[in-house]
């Protein structure tokens, strides 16, 4: 099912989904995860079982599970503007009729 198509519960639900996943995937307990990310084990079961949670405890934890490069894709930053590519870019040239006639 697409993200765009769930409602915030059911995303928020799905995110913990799989940051359970990936902790029990990386064999920690939510007491172990909940020390290495300086929250508390309360804290751990509430993102993951969609109980509400804030920013913070979510970089905490993404942080812990050594994926904080997934905090990059929330909002890209262009490298490249669309702008730019056009006005760098040279008029625009048209076939001449002759070039066409030439072609079998």
């Amino acid at each position: 099912m697409k993200t765009a198509n769930l409602t915030p519960q059911e995303l928020e639900a799905e995110l913990g989904e799989k940051l359970k996943t990936l902790r029990l995937a990386k064999n920690l307990g939510q007491k172990t995860l909940a020390e290495r990310a300086g929250i508390s084990v309360r804290a751990v079961r509430s993102l993951e079982n969609a109980e509400g949670s804030t920013v913070k405890t979510l970089v905490c934890v993404l942080r812990a599970l050594g994926r904080e490069a997934w905090l990059d894709t929330v909002a890209p930053i262009a490298t490249v503007s669309p702008l730019a590519l056009s006005r760098e870019a040279g008029p625009r040239q048209r076939a001449s009729r002759r070039a066409r006639t030439e072609q079998p």
